[in-house]
């Protein structure tokens, strides 16, 4: 040993060294406590943002809609007048282009794309389908629902009389890429279009509902011309949207829809699989905790006498309380590497053993190196705080009366 070294480092090493046994067994402990906590941090990360991702590969973040029509009664016996609610038609944004623009100059919204949409009937041959007729601006709608890269046949083209449809709905009529295709609306506006793409957006519903087309043959199907009936946005931080959509909605008179409102039991599901991953992160750390704690412990008092000479030849109360202090710190640091290592071991296992009939993972699972970085850093500051109490036991114990025994 390099008589350079402090002396807590010195005493603290050789205590660990004797009790080799103790030593190893509450650092596999430690290990063992630290790789089910970075494992199953990132399993519920992976699998938390793949259930987003699917859920919101069809959705915007923030949907902005007119507010509601609201009835209200004639003349002047407003107080015993029964008001039946007022059946919501198709209108278009109040000066939309005004609003858009403030929108794209808020720091928190990453795309903000205009639409207008409504029902309609799609025909060919015999076949009669009812859809949601969508029209868009490519480039921008691209940018919050990213649907060119959901495209399986044909291109996401939508020139004027052009149309892309889902794999569904292409299935339910019979249809591909170059073929034709009616729309009629419920206005009594129909048009022929060219089926210039399939996309499969990964849920059912939508790939047989929704019906793409550029934003002015929407306009002109609909009788919305130059107007929308929607603007949806998608934010950079996702989990902001239900406060930012409130803050939209005071601002702006509009109906702001977030996701979080939208899926609002599936967020709650979320939220609470948060809560019960922090709970038990929590008590696996408290055990590990209750370990070290307990084998420092006794090293305390199978060393009594030893601590008591060093304390008789000079060694300060100071010195003996650091000295189980980095015992800790070395115990939950080691503990911590070995337990990354099993981590890690553990998701590469995972990797190659949870995946899809077709070879492809079940999910993503991306490991950021913060995650090992914190579990090293919370295992060594757990690893202090178990130690405090047997350190102070020992910095505690009179010299002459631990020598005696």
């Amino acid at each position: 040993m390099s008589p350079w070294l402090p002396f807590e480092w010195i005493a603290a090493t050789r205590f660990l060294r004797e009790g080799r046994t103790q030593s190893l067994l509450i650092i596999v402990g430690v290990g063992v406590g630290v790789s089910v906590i970075v494992f199953m941090s990132a399993l519920l990360s992976g699998l938390q943002s793949n259930l987003v991702k699917r859920t919101l590969s069809s959705q915007s973040h923030i949907v902005l809609l007119p507010p509601e029509e609201i009835a209200r009664p004639l003349g002047g016996n407003a107080a015993g007048a029964l008001i039946q609610k007022q059946a919501q038609r198709l209108r278009s944004i109040d000066q939309w282009q005004n609003i858009r623009g403030r929108l794209e100059k808020m720091p928190e919204i990453a795309a903000v794309s205009p639409i207008a949409s409504g029902p309609a009937f799609a025909v060919r041959g015999d076949a009669n389908k009812s859809v949601s007729l969508i029209g868009i601006e490519p480039e921008n709608y691209n940018r919050v629902i990213g649907l060119e890269e959901r495209i399986v046949a044909g291109h996401l083209r939508l020139q004027a009389g052009e149309v892309v449809i889902g794999i569904e709905l292409a299935k339910d009529l019979g249809a591909g890429v170059g073929d034709k295709l009616r729309l009629n609306a419920g206005n009594g506006a129909n048009d022929t279009l060219t089926i210039t793409g399939l996309f499969d957006l990964g849920n059912k519903g939508v790939n047989a509902r929704n019906v793409y087309v550029g934003l002015r043959s929407a306009q002109s199907l609909l009788d919305l011309v130059g107007g929308v009936s929607s603007i949806d946005l998608r934010l950079h931080d996702i989990y902001a949207a239900e406060g930012l959509a409130l803050k939209i909605a005071h601002e702006t008179g509009l109906q702001a829809d977030s996701w979080i409102k939208t899926n609002a039991q599936f967020f709650t599901a979320l939220t609470s699989q948060r809560i019960s991953s922090n709970v038990i992160r929590f008590f696996i750390g408290l055990s590990v905790a209750f370990g070290i704690a307990s084998v420092l412990v006794v090293s305390v008092v199978q060393r009594s006498k030893e601590i008591g000479i060093l304390r008789a030849m000079g060694a300060s109360r100071g010195q003996m309380l650091r000295t189980f202090l980095l015992q800790g710190g070395i115990v939950g640091l080691l503990g911590s590497l070995l337990g990354s290592s099993l981590a890690w071991l553990f998701l590469a296992l995972w990797r190659t053993l949870a995946v899809n009939p077709d070879g492809t993972p079940m999910f993503m699972i991306t490991v950021e190196p913060e995650l090992f970085a914190m579990a090293a850093g919370g295992a060594t500051l757990v690893g202090i705080l178990a130690a405090l109490m047997p350190a102070r036991r020992a910095a505690r114990l009179d010299p002459v009366v631990a020598i005696r025994g």
